[in-house]
């Protein structure tokens, strides 16, 4: 078995770009990205049940989309590249998660990353027991809304709209001012649609793919850090590798939606080395048998319900515990009232 560091050194020889599979992956991605909003601007608005199947493919190619973006900005293609800047700074203004915002929060997560204290920044928090008895009954609510499917699944309003773009303007406006920027040229783009076309085409061709593709990229990002069988370590015994191996997920799923998501489901293997491409993802995890038995998730119902009951994490226990754990064993039993 190898030291951390010595397998941070075996998977660096997969964070070697091919430049020109970059350029022809992102071609074609863009040109089925294409194909999909000419399809809901031709398809006819008596077809409507049509736009919406030709926006959905907007919505997964947008997720692709975002990866490169995101490999972008961590340096593991185009590295070095004048040209790129421009175009994914128009991707990131498209996304709402400009380069200002998405690489200081992200830059963070990475360098933090399953922190007990500290790792809520550009990630979903998580608190310990002790830390729970502490919190205000206000607290509390929040910690439960930001963690709930629908403010999950709802990533377009909760993490973009507002966690993304007027968030960080109202903390830094003038480093961060293109966040609501880019909510306005959102909005724009959308009534300029809808007057050029139609608005249920605006509708299937800006807000239901942005909606969609957020909404499923929160919730990527929510179980990569939160899963049955993830480990936790406080600030002093943290260790980078250990993060990345055990409190990082695989994302389990068809051939084809690894391709729609980019490979984020080898999300463990990202956390690693986040230099690697993002098509070299499957390569490292098949070379190396350190990275062959992370925690696992899927999009089988009873892995998506088992990871969004995961609540607080418990020290002496070393695992996360249910909500229905926490109400019988965490909260405070209610005096009965007398008689």
């Amino acid at each position: 078995m190898r030291t951390g560091s010595e397998l941070n050194n075996a998977v660096k020889p997969f964070q070697v770009e091919d430049r020109a599979r970059t350029l022809r992956l992102l071609a074609v991605t863009l040109l089925v990205l294409l194909g999909g909003m000419v399809a809901v601007i031709v398809i006819p608005t008596n077809l409507w049940p049509l736009k919406i199947v030709a926006g959905t493919l907007v919505a997964l190619v947008q997720i692709r989309l975002f990866i490169f973006y995101h490999d972008y900005l961590h340096g593991a293609i185009f590295a070095k590249t004048k040209y790129a800047s421009g175009f994914f700074a128009v991707v990131g203004v498209y996304m709402m998660a400009v380069r200002t915002v998405w690489k200081e929060t992200h830059d963070y997560h990475h360098k933090h990353n399953a922190k007990l204290i500290g790792s809520a920044i550009g990630s979903f928090p998580v608190v310990t027991v002790g830390m729970w008895k502490v919190m205000t009954p206000t607290q509390k609510r929040l910690y439960r809304f930001i963690r709930h499917p629908v403010s999950v699944f709802g990533g377009y309003f909760t993490v973009f709209l507002i966690g993304m773009t007027f968030a960080p303007f109202k903390r830094e406006p003038k480093r961060h001012f293109m966040g609501p920027v880019s909510v306005l040229i959102h909005i724009s783009a959308f009534i300029a649609a809808g007057l050029i076309f139609d608005w249920v085409t605006a509708l299937c061709l800006i807000v239901y793919p942005s909606f969609l593709a957020l909404g499923l990229g929160s919730f990527l990002f929510y179980v990569q850090h939160n899963f049955p069988g993830m480990q936790l370590r406080d600030r002093r015994a943290w260790d980078y590798t250990f993060a990345a191996l055990r409190s990082s997920s695989m994302f389990d799923m068809p051939a084809i939606l690894h391709w729609f998501t980019g490979n984020i489901g080898y999300h463990h293997i990202h956390h690693l080395n986040h230099r690697i491409p993002f098509y070299r993802l499957p390569e490292a995890m098949a070379a190396l048998p350190e990275l062959q038995e992370p925690g696992r998730a899927s999009w089988a119902p009873r892995d998506i319900v088992a990871c969004f009951q995961l609540a607080i994490w418990d020290p002496e226990q070393n695992r996360m515990l249910n909500w229905s754990e926490v109400n019988a064993q965490v909260e405070p039993v209610k005096a009965s009232p007398a008689v």
